[in-house]
């Protein structure tokens, strides 16, 4: 039994991404765009060896499934690149899971959609999303607390 607590514990965040990115719903996940919550976390806050190539193959799928040109991708290589410097800045030892980062994250994304497609509809497309994503952000991280126990 605890072989396969152990097991499940190390496949829990490819499984909660894979499961979050196949739950696609137009209105309350297009494109799977929420499994970016658990490729953030498992990259940045609680790295796990191996997900960076994960959520770079996840941040791929979202933009072939948002028909954009490797938007997400580019944007998650460049959050990593920066991390490289650990030193100044450390998302694994800040409060509330590194929300605020996560929320500048994506929002920087949103805003950038935003501009590049100006509509009063896909402002508050974007603008939905951003709350949305935001709001799921703590019970996506707290399942992790909770396998951690």
């Amino acid at each position: 039994m605890y072989r396969l607590t152990a097991i499940l514990k190390q496949c829990m965040p490819f499984l909660i991404t894979l499961f979050l990115w196949r739950l696609s719903v137009y209105f309350w996940n297009p494109a799977g765009i929420l499994c970016l919550i658990p490729v953030f976390y498992y990259t940045f806050v609680r790295p796990i060896k191996g997900f960076a190539v994960f959520g770079i193959i996840f941040c791929f799928l979202i933009d072939y499934r948002c028909d954009l040109a490797l938007f997400w991708t580019s944007l998650y290589c460049l959050i990593y690149a920066i991390t490289g410097f650990q030193k100044y800045i450390d998302f694994q030892n800040t409060n509330d899971n590194a929300m605020y980062i996560f929320m500048a994250f994506i929002g920087i994304g949103f805003f950038l959609l935003t501009i590049y497609g100006f509509s009063w509809t896909n402002l508050v497309n974007n603008l939905w999303l951003f709350v949305w994503m935001s709001v799921l952000y703590t019970p996506i991280t707290a399942i992790d607390n909770w396998a951690k126990a």
